[in-house]
């Protein structure tokens, strides 16, 4: 029998178990639970239900059962923690990153290190979502919280912690937080001095594939399993999605396709200098060492967000429905910034765009199909930018873009993308985060020799699809219009 393993991927919105093995040279992946993750919000704050997506983990491993898997490894998004007492209990729900308590913290983080500093010490783009900045909200406005505190765990890490009752940090998890040294790869003691922070917080640094340790015996009771292996793969998600890239060539470009968009490319070393600085461009740590240098960046939040807000408004529309209406729609009538904060809240996000293209003097877009293609265009038009921004300080061009994640469904946008970049645009696989986490448990258990043969087996294994330019000299002058707007604005 071929070895199997588990792999369960968080992303903001969902969730999904992959169980998956090798056959013929492939890499056979099969779904066996999915699940909403639904933020919930108690008199102001947004929670993650943690303790429901550790229902939903159990259920996972349930059904994992007739499979007779060896291992599991959890993923999810970066920045959000939780924190144990003493006894090891968790003190109270993660609170989710798009919570507004750490609205204006990173002005206020000057007082205890400078920006500049701040950058040239951990590599992260500068973000109010960073674990930092969270962690700075707490203390000024909870610090008996953090005084209760024994240990601070990131997402996946606090999910191995429940599974197997061991501590640790991940490595790429651990480099989203604005507390980790990249060069050393480690926590930045005096980054975290600096902050007011405890040190005794911050559980050991260990690389991504570390063995954890094994499943309880008080949950292998509970669930009448066997006390199968707990892999800490790459905690955030992704950095298993880079895993998954399916290239042999040593430089490429990539853009992760979700709720976030994050558009880079792999390095052998940091890249922490004034130009990284001035593109605000974050450093993560990657598989086997290599460094993820790339900029996050407001993804299909905005539609999947303004989706909420018309189903609020009764009108309900699939996301099929929504590319149609777009396609179908006058384009480059209006642009937004994603990454502005005023899109960042959950709410009524089709106002808050009408609001932006009204400040700064543009058509504003009444319909759902003008609001929807306004949100399509801004995304290409941002990714030609950022993509560019990263030739600049990297001082190379790219030849292709690697596609990957659940947005690559949309066929349209993929198209829009290529044009936009003036380059080819390869999408896929799909479910490049669970593929990732799938791989490097593979290669923990020696089932897969390196990083190369895996993204071997992934190009082999998952079909394909690849978009040619159109007419990339139209996005320069959309570009040059774009920006005399944005000029208007300031």
């Amino acid at each position: 029998m071929t070895k199997k393993v588990l792999a369960i991927d968080f992303g903001a919105s969902s969730g999904r178990a992959m169980v998956a093995e090798l056959s013929d040279g492939r890499i056979i992946m099969q779904e066996i639970h999915r699940f909403t993750n639904d933020p919930v919000l108690v008199h102001g704050t947004m929670y993650w239900d943690v303790l429901r997506l550790y229902h939903e983990i159990k259920q996972s491993l349930i059904k994992a059962k007739p499979y007779d898997v060896e291992s599991v490894s959890i993923d999810t998004w970066g920045v959000d923690f939780g924190l144990l007492d003493k006894e090891g209990r968790l003190l109270e729900n993660p609170i989710h990153y798009r919570d507004a308590r750490t609205h204006g913290m990173i002005e206020r983080s000057s007082q205890w290190i400078d920006q500049e500093r701040l950058y040239e010490r951990t590599g992260n783009q500068l973000m109010e979502i960073n674990t930092a900045f969270q962690l700075l909200s707490l203390k000024e406005q909870r610090p008996d919280l953090l005084e209760r505190s024994e240990r601070l765990l990131m997402m996946p890490d606090l999910f191995h912690y429940l599974l197997s009752g061991k501590c640790c940090a991940e490595c790429s998890i651990a480099s989203t937080t604005q507390l980790f040294d990249q060069r050393k790869q480690d926590w930045a003691q005096d980054v975290i001095s600096a902050l007011g922070l405890s040190r005794h917080l911050f559980a050991d640094v260990v690389p991504s594939g570390t063995r954890v340790g094994t499943l309880s015996e008080i949950l292998c009771a509970e669930l009448d399993i066997s006390p199968i292996q707990v892999i800490a793969t790459c905690g955030h998600d992704t950095q298993c999605a880079m895993a998954a890239v399916p290239t042999q060539k040593e430089e490429f470009a990539f853009l992760s396709c979700g709720t976030w968009s994050l558009l880079g490319c792999e390095l052998t070393q940091p890249m922490i200098n004034e130009a990284s600085k001035h593109g605000n461009i974050t450093n993560e740590q990657g598989y086997g060492g290599k460094t993820s240098f790339l900029k996050n960046i407001v993804g299909l939040w905005l539609l999947q967000e303004s989706r909420r807000q018309w189903m609020r408004e009764g009108k309900e529309y699939s996301f099929a429905q929504l590319g149609k209406m777009a396609a179908e729609a006058k384009g480059y009538q209006c642009f937004v910034d994603p990454d502005d904060p005023i899109f960042t809240p959950a709410g009524n996000l089709p106002k808050r765009i009408q609001e932006y293209c009204a400040r700064s003097h543009q058509t504003i877009p009444q319909s759902v199909g003008e609001i929807t293609r306004c949100i399509y265009d801004s995304l290409a038009l941002k990714y030609k930018q950022t993509l560019r921004e990263l030739e600049n300080c990297i001082g190379r061009k790219f030849d292709v873009l690697h596609m990957i994640g659940g947005g690559i469904q949309d066929q349209f946008l993929m198209a829009m993308c290529a044009d936009a970049c003036g380059i080819p645009v390869i999408c896929g696989p799909i479910e490049a985060t669970a593929l990732g986490n799938v791989v490097i448990q593979m290669i923990t258990q020696g089932l897969i020799h390196d990083l190369k043969e895996a993204r071997a087996l992934i190009e082999r294994s998952e079909p394909l699809r690849r978009y040619e330019p159109r007419d990339p000299a139209q996005w320069d002058m959309i570009e040059r219009v774009y920006r005399e707007m944005q000029s208007k604005i300031k």
